[in-house]
């Protein structure tokens, strides 16, 4: 199943889903992350805590929605309230939309404690929801057939 994660400026919390999900359901998963005003970089405490909880920060970037006119995903999940609210572009379609919406541990103040604590209940929730996702896909697939995207 492809899956683009929206962000409105697709350096945080779409950047930590896209490498989770990449690493944790990526036999079922094609997933991929965008915002509709890209930052251009992505955060550098989003690479630093997905590196401290173990996932490949290879390959991620800050990019526009616009560049999945091709992409065609299956589902779409938002992780911000901003871009919740957003009109997706028409090329997206009835591509079906669910919303993750959770607090951007990029903006948290204070001591490194605090900052670290934010980006790992990120992950951490993260992790749970793409979990899920990937158990109700695997409940879906008959357990005599391979995985629908392969031979």
């Amino acid at each position: 199943m492809k899956v683009l994660f929206i962000c409105t400026h697709n350096r945080c919390r779409s950047i930590l889903a896209e490498a989770i999900a990449r690493q944790r359901a990526g036999a079922l998963l094609e997933p991929r992350s965008a915002g509709s005003h890209p930052q251009g970089q992505v955060d550098a405490g989003a690479l630093h805590y997905l590196r401290q909880h173990g996932y490949n920060c290879e390959g991620l970037r800050s990019q526009s929605w616009d560049e999945y006119r091709e992409f065609d995903p299956d589902l779409m999940i938002t992780l911000c309230d901003t871009a919740a609210g957003e009109q997706c572009p028409v090329h997206f379609g009835s591509t079906k939309k669910l919303h993750w919406g959770m607090p951007d541990p990029s903006k948290v103040q204070g001591d490194e404690t605090k900052i670290a604590a934010a980006y790992s209940a990120a992950i951490l929730e993260l992790e749970g929801s793409i979990d899920a996702l990937a158990a109700s896909l695997r409940a879906r697939i008959p357990r005599n057939q391979s995985h629908p995207h392969r031979p």
